[in-house]
């Protein structure tokens, strides 16, 4: 984790302290687990599994913050800060940044624009957050 770089954000106002809930950090993972799984079930529409596989990489997201005891008002942050949680490369949460968008357009613009390539992305980056909140809270 590199506590640096969330403190600044904190100094900012972009995150603040929040006591860490084991409840809610366990409740987000495994609300980001059956959604992940359900996100490889091939019957669903493309947007169906969009929609789970996003929902999925927040919530894991989410907990992987909440973990450090962190909140931000803000989603697309959440995503930001895998770098320093998870440390995550650039490239990866970038992805999750561009799906959220999508997920923003698709919500407030009904305007839904995914592909295959992307729900993939999607799902790999998130099976990595899975896996790596998995080594974190079983250590």
């Amino acid at each position: 984790m590199n506590e640096d770089a969330l403190e600044n954000l904190v100094r900012i106002h972009k995150l603040h302290h929040e006591a860490v809930d084991a409840n809610e950090v366990e409740g987000l993972i495994q609300s980001g687990n059956v959604r992940l799984k359900d996100a490889g079930l091939e019957a669903l529409s493309l947007q169906s599994r969009f929609d789970l596989s996003y929902n999925a990489a927040h919530a894991l997201s989410l907990a992987a913050l909440r973990y450090f005891g962190y909140r931000s008002d803000n989603r697309y942050l959440v995503f930001q800060c895998l770098q320093h949680t998870l440390d995550l490369s650039p490239a990866k949460w970038r992805v999750l940044d561009q799906a959220h968008r999508k997920r923003n357009l698709a919500e407030y613009e009904g305007d839904i624009d995914v592909d295959e390539a992307l729900v993939t992305s999607l799902v790999e980056i998130t099976e990595e957050i899975m896996l790596a909140m998995a080594a974190l809270t079983a250590g």
